[in-house]
């Protein structure tokens, strides 16, 4: 059969036949790519080998090995794979560029390659500058083999030699195969490439690490079907100025989701963090206002952060709102009951919202803590540095419960507060732990009152 041409959109994955300067599904310009289409039928006609094929099997015939996780001797990054790497796991680490995805992996291959063979093929470096990377991080093993390589059938024959325990692809953009016709980094390629890799992983117990571009606004670059296929997505997240990185799993199917570890850049390489709380309140004003601390639940632990809000007379009619490290739209709907619940005149006002470290909130159980920042520098009040505050704000102002209140509170009070704002429906399950004052309070107003002493 004659092979047609078809364009296929980079962002989503939707097909045309024709070429589209906008793409009908996401929006986005320019990003359907011809590719040829490979002719229907030409498989259909292959005999099914019944004698290798998968039978089906009682639930009670099948055996599995309860301990096929292989420690990576690194704590953080432990817990956020849920224990381990998993023998045969199809593992995808997406990242800015520069933020330490290679640093990472190469670290996991020398703590791994002790007594295991490991195979790191890069598509986008010589084998000596990965050398040249590794000697810098004092990594030196002989079970640690390197591979320049972008052609998949070879990655896949010298894979099938070594039988690597665990592998790393960096990165699958720059992967092609031979008979798929279309540039390395297209839908097709990263589709074909990772359900080849997918079947080197499960029929061989090789846990497969891949690397993902990312877009600019953070996403994996290509459709999301990359993020389906695989077992687990890990995101490095951090600025590059910053010395503080961030490893959060936001898919895992052998372990908890929204884990997330802490790791510091230095010169022999990322170093865990081993209490992430302190190192976010390291450097906290104490005699300031607009300053709250906050303890926020990051998969199952719970992390210390600072809040800090700045208000400013605006000189333009429309006042400016800018949050960072939380959302948007969250933060101008607290902004908006301050002005209409407690009468702030915030509609002259340019606010400013900073969660320090580097630490993105993602929970409603920050919003006292963020709205009480706001009112502080506004009425320029100080909180006490050994208050934090919990809770979530309706749009009435009042505040309602949040989950998990005896979890935060020991960890606040593990790192030394003496008194805690909480919602009053909290109050019960809050007193089971001892030594803090617990102070319950159903809105907004209460709060600012119970700080302020009116």
């Amino acid at each position: 059969m004659k092979a047609t041409t078809k364009y296929i959109c980079q962002a989503c994955g939707y097909e045309s036949l024709k070429w589209l300067g906008k793409c009908p599904s996401c929006g986005e310009w320019n990003t359907l790519i011809e590719e040829v289409e490979r002719p229907k039928g030409r498989f259909d006609a292959v005999p099914v080998d019944t004698s290798v094929a998968a039978r089906p099997k009682r639930l009670s015939e099948i055996d599995y090995d309860a301990d096929e996780r292989i420690r990576t001797g690194d704590r953080e990054l432990d817990r956020v794979l849920g224990g381990g790497i998993v023998k045969g796991s199809l593992v995808l680490v997406g990242g800015d560029p520069g933020i330490g995805k290679s640093t990472l992996l190469l670290q996991i291959c020398h703590s791994v390659a002790t007594d295991q063979p490991v195979l790191y093929v890069s598509g986008e470096e010589s084998a000596s500058q990965i050398k040249l990377r590794a000697d810098r991080l004092k990594i030196d093993s002989d079970r640690l083999l390197l591979l320049a390589e972008t052609n998949l059938d070879n990655i896949l024959h010298h894979a099938g030699e070594i039988k690597p325990c665990v592998m790393i692809i960096d990165s699958i953009q720059t992967i092609f195969k031979p008979d798929v016709a279309s540039a390395p980094g297209s839908v097709s390629q990263v589709r074909e490439a990772t359900h080849f890799l997918m079947r080197l992983a499960k029929e061989n117990k090789i846990a497969v690490f891949i690397v993902g571009h990312v877009t600019k606004e953070g996403n994996i670059a290509g459709p999301r079907v990359l993020e389906h296929m695989v077992d687990c997505v890990l995101y490095f997240e951090g600025e590059r100025q910053q010395s503080y990185r961030i490893l959060r799993t936001v898919k895992n199917r052998f372990g908890s989701t929204n884990e997330i570890g802490v790791f510091e850049m230095k010169d022999s390489g990322l170093v865990p963090v081993d209490n992430p709380s302190a190192m976010l309140l390291s450097g906290r004003p104490t005699n300031a206002s607009g300053s709250t601390v906050v303890c926020t639940l990051e998969g199952t632990r719970p992390v210390m952060a600072e809040v800090q809000a700045l208000s400013s007379p605006s000189g333009f009619g429309n006042p400016r709102r800018m949050a960072t490290g939380m959302d948007y739209n969250r933060a101008v709907l607290l902004v908006a009951i301050l002005e209409k619940k407690l009468h702030y005149s915030m509609q002259n006002q340019d606010v400013y919202i900073n969660v320090v470290g580097g630490l993105r909130m993602v929970e409603t159980a920050t919003d006292l803590a963020v709205i009480l920042a706001i009112a502080s520098n506004y009425k320029n009040f100080i909180i006490p540095p050994d208050t934090i505050i919990l809770g979530e704000v309706g749009l009435t102002g009042e505040v309602r419960g949040v989950s998990f209140v005896d979890r935060r509170i020991a960890e606040a009070k593990k790192l030394g507060f003496s008194r805690c704002i909480i919602p009053y429906d909290n109050l019960k399950a809050a007193k089971e732990v001892k030594g803090i004052e617990l102070v319950g309070v159903r809105s907004v107003k209460e709060a600012i009152a119970a700080i302020v002493g009116e």
